[in-house]
């Protein structure tokens, strides 16, 4: 049997070690909250993140790296994207060696720019073989209800990759994998800012055509972004680029998305934060990613105007009469 750690008691950390669980893999669930880390493994219930999703009884939960560690086969990072370098140095010592490293998170890192993996890989030290990401349309709620998902294991390496599918594949989680880890994560990372830019337009009472106008140059500037940095086009097609971006666009379930929607509803950035429990990552990887785009020269209006509304104070409304006021382009202009 396959031991994994997963750091990390927020949704998708403890979706994920449910997932792990039920595939048959022997799951260690590290939090850093004493207080809840108790109250998960006394009840077998998340009530901060998952309130009546049962956590299974062979799913151990603690507070103590150690034991989390002991013998872990995999270690899977689910930590909100701008505090994985911090916890990383704090925890790489103890990392057995050879375990393969996976990440959950979505985002891009402030500063450097780096890809999560990126993050990994530079702190620990692991070669990019053992380092992996898990991607896709990934709701946590649906997936700890049971509810059919499909999602991308990302690894440079095949093998690791199908070692990663077998440890997590359920009769509802059905990975899938793929070797182009850049594209996948930066499907996953730019997908939650265009989702802010919906929520954004779902707020201010627009419909379809102005979400799926969104959606899809979101996709073009996602897929350029991708092309600048050697990605493979194809995986924006799929379960990491398109398929994450419908979910997190369409789904009230989704952080950005309703993150989004508050903003065009008229609530400032201090009111919705104040609101919100858990992290809506675009609302910071707007920065990182916008960053990322300009030392590559890549234009990413949405994005760039997304950026705008939360770091810079402009309206939502106008930042749609923004974008759609630019001058006109021919569809594959590349901006």
């Amino acid at each position: 049997m396959t031991r994994a750690a997963v750091f990390g008691t927020g949704a998708w950390g403890t979706t994920f070690s449910i997932v792990l669980a039920h595939a048959g893999t022997d799951v260690v669930l590290w939090g850093r909250r004493p207080e809840l880390v108790r109250t998960i493994a006394a009840t077998r219930e998340n009530p901060d993140y998952l309130p009546g999703i049962r956590v299974p009884d062979h799913v151990a939960v603690t507070h103590d790296l150690g034991e989390a560690l002991h013998d872990a086969e995999i270690v899977v990072f689910a930590v909100p994207s701008q505090l994985l370098r911090e916890n990383l140095v704090r925890w790489a010592p103890h990392l057995p060696a050879g375990a393969l490293l996976v990440s959950l998170m979505k985002g891009i890192e402030l500063g450097t720019a780096k890809r999560m993996s990126e993050v990994v890989r530079e702190v620990t030290g692991a070669p990019a073989e053992r380092v992996a990401a898990v991607t896709g349309p990934n709701l946590a709620r649906e997936i700890a209800d049971g509810q059919p998902a499909a999602s991308v294991v990302a690894c440079v390496d095949e093998g690791v990759a199908q070692k990663l599918q077998a440890a997590c594949h359920t009769a509802y989680f059905r990975p899938y994998t793929n070797t182009d880890v850049v594209g996948c994560e930066l499907g996953g990372a730019v997908k939650n800012v265009i989702a802010l830019a919906v929520g954004m337009a779902e707020g201010m009472g627009f419909g379809d055509n102005s979400r799926a106008s969104l959606i899809t140059r979101g996709l073009a500037e996602t897929a350029r972004l991708g092309a600048a940095l050697g990605a493979n086009p194809h995986t924006f097609s799929g379960l990491a680029g398109l398929g994450d971006l419908v979910a997190t666009c369409s789904s009230p379930l989704s952080r950005n998305r309703t993150f989004g929607e508050r903003l065009g509803r008229g609530f400032t950035l201090t009111e919705v934060v104040a609101t919100t429990r858990q992290v809506a990552e675009g609302v910071k990887s707007c920065e990182s990613i916008l960053d990322l785009a300009r030392r590559h020269d890549v234009d990413m209006p949405i994005t760039e105007h997304v950026s705008a509304v939360v770091h810079d104070g402009m309206r939502p409304a106008d930042m749609l009469s923004s974008l759609v006021s630019r001058a006109a382009k021919a569809e594959r202009s590349g901006t």
